[in-house]
C-alpha cells in the first residue's frame, strides 16, 4: 500500500516572512490583509510573523534570497502586483521576478508562497485580491505554510 503524505495548513509554531511591494499598493495592501488572515486564521502567532516591503516586485527576489539565507525562516511568502502597460517592461519584471523567486526556493529549499500578480489590466488585479476565496495573498501564504509541514514531515 502506498504511503501518502499530506500537508497541514497549520501555522502554529511556524517563523513566517512575508515581502510585500509598495507598487499597486491599493493591491499590493489587500493581497497582505489576505496573507496575514491566513496566517492568523490557521494558528499563527505575530511573534513569529516579519514583513518586508521594498519599493517594487522587482524588489522582492533580493529580499526573499536574504531572507531565506538567513535560515531563521520556515517558509516565505512574496506579495505583489504587476500590471500590463503600453510596453514590453511587464514581461521583463515579471519574468525577473519568477526567477529569482524560483532560484531562492530551489537554493536554500525553503517553501515560498508566490503571490505576485501578473495580470493585463487593474480590473483582474482587483479580482484576485478580493475576498478570502479570491485572495491569492491567503492562497500563497497557506501553499507556503502547507509546504513548510510537508518538508518537516518528509523524512
Amino acid at each position: 500500500m502506498a504511503q501518502v503524505l499530506d500537508g497541514k495548513q497549520d501555522a502554529r509554531g511556524l517563523n513566517v516572512g512575508i515581502v510585500v511591494s509598495r507598487f499597486n499598493n491599493f493591491i499590493t495592501e489587500k493581497l497582505l490583509d489576505g496573507a496575514l488572515d491566513g496566517f492568523k486564521s490557521h494558528g499563527g502567532e505575530d511573534d513569529k510573523l516579519t514583513i518586508v516591503r521594498v519599493p517594487g516586485a522587482f524588489e522582492i527576489p533580493l529580499i526573499a534570497e536574504k531572507m531565506a539565507a538567513s535560515g531563521k525562516y520556515d517558509a516565505l511568502v512574496c506579495l505583489g502586483a504587476v500590471i500590463r502597460g503600453d510596453t514590453p517592461h511587464f514581461e521583463y519584471v515579471c519574468d525577473a521576478v519568477t526567477r529569482g523567486i524560483g532560484d531562492a526556493v530551489r537554493q536554500y529549499k525553503i517553501p515560498i508562497g508566490f503571490g505576485v500578480l501578473t495580470t493585463d489590466n487593474v480590473q483582474q488585479a482587483m479580482e484576485r485580491s478580493g475576498a478570502k476565496d479570491s485572495n491569492k495573498g491567503y492562497e500563497a501564504l497557506l501553499t507556503a505554510v502547507e509546504m513548510a509541514d510537508v518538508l518537516r514531515r518528509l523524512p
